[in-house]
């Protein structure tokens, strides 16, 4: 009896495995942007849904370090909130002859998180800076309250880091400014101290309130919106990006063909982004 038990055992393993053997799942990678690692899981779960024999796997880790992943092959497509480098373009064609592939895939726009008890609630592009770089150091300098501003930024890593220092601050930040792991980090921080300001994706803006950004003194402050950040009125606007090695095949195609189709952008607004058109 127990022999007979033993090749029934074996035998329901031989078709088992025999069996597994014809389901092939295709795995897509995507790694990088902080950012972004919300809107491609939604992608990637709806897009699952519509092809089980896919795997899309999502990561963050910031855009420094998904176009990092890229240049070294360990992953398919790299997710960035800002505009790839030129050095990292210079990696890029130097290991696979190719300076990449760039696919705009949503638009965004960068909030300037404000404790909701904080009286001021307009800045000027220019005092934003000031203020990031260390040269506003007081609320009372642009219209608050006589106490110390308190600065939380993101890791150099990240494309936001990278965007906002490009775009706003145009020099280095304070040394004081203390970099946090992630949007989410920011928020909550600035969400504690009714003296602080931070900076992120407009997407990420709960329990803060968003500063009204003037492009300068002549200018009306423009709140973060799905109208302002897409006709590009909202001073902070930006694209976010997917990256590849070169021109898109197979799977990963597919994937990006469908999340730049009708029905992949709709996705975008119900994380709090906004679709390309």
């Amino acid at each position: 009896m127990n022999a007979i038990k033993f090749r029934i055992a074996i035998l329901l393993m031989v078709v088992m495995t025999i069996g597994f053997s014809f389901t092939t799942i295709n795995k897509v990678t995507i790694k990088g942007s902080d950012t972004m690692v919300i809107l491609s899981q939604k992608w990637a779960e709806a897009y699952m849904k519509k092809k089980p024999g896919v795997s899309i796997q999502v990561t963050g880790g910031g855009s420094g370090v998904g176009l990092a992943a890229l240049i070294n092959g360990s992953t398919d497509i790299a997710n960035s909130s800002r505009p790839i480098k030129t050095s990292e373009m210079e990696k890029l064609k130097a290991k696979y002859n190719s300076s990449g592939v760039e696919i705009p895939c949503a638009k965004d726009g960068l909030s300037v998180y404000l404790n909701k008890a904080n009286s001021v609630s307009t800045l000027t592009l220019k005092q934003i800076g000031l203020i990031f770089a260390g040269k506003i150091t007081n609320w009372k300098e642009v219209g608050g309250a006589d106490a110390a501003i308190k600065l939380y930024g993101r890791e150099s890593s990240s494309g936001t880091f990278a965007f906002f220092k490009e775009n706003v601050v145009k020099t280095d930040f304070a040394p004081s400014c203390q970099t946090l792991p992630g949007t989410a980090a920011i928020v909550n921080a600035v969400k504690k101290d009714k003296y602080s300001v931070g900076y992120g994706g407009a997407a990420y803006a709960e329990g803060v309130k968003d500063c009204a950004v003037k492009k300068d003194d002549n200018s009306k402050g423009v709140l973060p919106s799905e109208v302002t950040i897409r006709n590009h009125t909202y001073p902070i606007s930006r694209y976010l990006y997917m990256y590849l090695k070169a021109k898109p095949t197979g799977d990963a195609k597919a994937f990006i063909d469908w999340v730049l189709s009708r029905e992949g952008q709709e996705l975008i607004a119900e994380v709090g982004y906004y679709p390309l058109k």
